[in-house]
């Protein structure tokens, strides 16, 4: 069972700190066989992925469907079989020791008023009536949308407000728009357990691309997504999580074929800056496999490169687990950002050095390997290392021998790996 920790910023699990690291699985559901569903599934589970992010209904009849199950098109959410093969997924799930993180509907429905302020609470009493029991669902509410109407808002704390009296044991979160948090809208309400952000798929320079997912909020940080939690935590005390940074092989800005690929060194600085501003985990996304591509049917692309059954390799996904190991290394529960150990300064944009310290332990990222001074007079004694977060492998350096560190300019011969991580505990 997951809890909220006593200090407001991490979840716990059976009372023991619970490091969220998600995937992306949005269409699990509707484009998987239960066969490849077990593939993809035990694949991020061995990867030490613990939490899937999947929609239960993505469309319906009269829009752009990308479902392409045996038993039809988006009429399949009204059929007993749909919803058997739903519990199925959702059981192996629990078996591999996943956390399904599941939305009840995509954004989208709202605006075509599919989903109303009448029959949402059908809804919710069907969802909690079927999965009550369940010990592996988290709450998803939202969908890529912006709340900003009183009709949506009003949609949301009812299904809410209903989901958290029927199942009190499931916690409940919301995931927005791009660019966009849930503390824009629901930063004090009592059924949002936890807040996420979608930091999104835009470089520094893409902030209005003349797009349909262009936004005016305000608080555009492009790829500063350790901004969020910083924001967040500074106007609702909740966990809060980056639910969708940019995917790796997804276009940068999403719309034009010829601007390059976010890759795994960007999606691990956007998992290590979030995690060591203070989030309460990551959650990872791959573009093939959150659609669960396999081409021949319509829907999302944004230049695929490569079926899903493939793209569950790429490097990304099997380095995320690293950032896991290493929170779970220390006493993360009780550690907070602190730039006030950098001798050196803090810089900006890529030359940001994130670090994160408790009593016990010190944690710092490095994105570009450039030269950096540490104040280290409170770890004298203590072990140290440097992690790769491309191997996972630990380099030991020796104990801490001075009031002060200075990590010299990483050298790289060849590639563009630079990043890297301190660790004194």
């Amino acid at each position: 069972m997951l809890t909220i920790s006593d200090n407001k910023h991490y979840l716990l699990e059976d009372g023991k700190p619970f490091f969220w690291l998600g995937d992306t699985g949005w269409l699990i559901f509707g484009n998987l066989t239960e066969d490849e569903a077990y593939t993809y599934l035990r694949n991020r589970a061995e990867k030490g992925f613990n939490v899937i992010q999947a929609v239960l209904i993505y469309s319906t009849e009269g829009m752009e469907t990308v479902n392409r199950m045996h038993w039809g098109a988006a009429g399949i959410y009204k059929t007993k079989e749909y919803w058997e093969h739903v519990d199925r997924i959702i059981k192996m799930a629990d078996d591999l020791g996943l956390y399904m993180a599941l939305l009840p509907s995509w954004g989208s429905l709202l605006k075509t008023n599919v989903i109303t302020e009448e029959n949402i609470l059908d809804y919710g009493i069907f969802l909690a009536s079927r999965y009550k029991d369940y010990s592996n669902i988290i709450w998803v509410l939202g969908g890529d949308i912006k709340a900003e109407t009183d009709d949506f808002q009003n949609i949301y704390r009812k299904l809410g407000t209903y989901l958290k009296s029927a199942t009190p044991d499931k916690l409940i979160t919301f995931h927005p728009f791009g660019r966009c948090s849930s503390t824009m809208w629901f930063p004090e309400d009592d059924w949002l357990d936890f807040n996420m952000f979608q930091s999104g798929h835009r470089r520094y320079d893409q902030c209005n691309l003349g797009a349909w997912d262009d936004t005016d909020n305000p608080s555009y940080y492009g790829e500063d997504n350790w901004k969020y939690v910083i924001h967040d935590q500074s106007i609702s005390n909740k966990p809060v999580l980056d639910a969708e940074p940019s995917y790796e092989w997804i276009i940068q800005g999403l719309h034009d074929s010829s601007e390059p690929y976010w890759t795994a060194k960007h999606v691990r600085r956007y998992a290590y800056w979030s995690v060591l501003a203070g989030a309460c985990g990551h959650t990872y996304g791959d573009n093939s496999v959150m659609q669960f591509y396999t081409g021949g049917y319509d829907g999302v692309s944004y230049g695929v490169v490569c079926n899903w059954d493939e793209a569950i390799h790429h490097e990304g996904s099997g380095q995320m687990h690293f950032l896991k190991d290493i929170m779970q290394s220390v006493d993360f529960i009780n550690g907070k950002p602190d730039d006030s150990l950098l001798l050196s300064g803090q810089k900006e944009k890529h030359e940001r050095i994130a670090v994160f310290a408790g009593g016990s332990f010190l944690i710092a990222y490095d994105y570009l390997g450039n030269d950096f001074t540490l104040d280290t007079h409170n770890y004298t004694g203590r072990n140290m290392w440097w992690i790769s977060p491309v191997t996972g492998v630990k380099s030991y350096i020796g104990k801490c021998s001075s009031d002060s560190f200075t990590a010299k300019k990483f050298a790289k011969v060849e590639g563009d790996d630079t990043d890297r991580v301190l660790l004194i505990k």
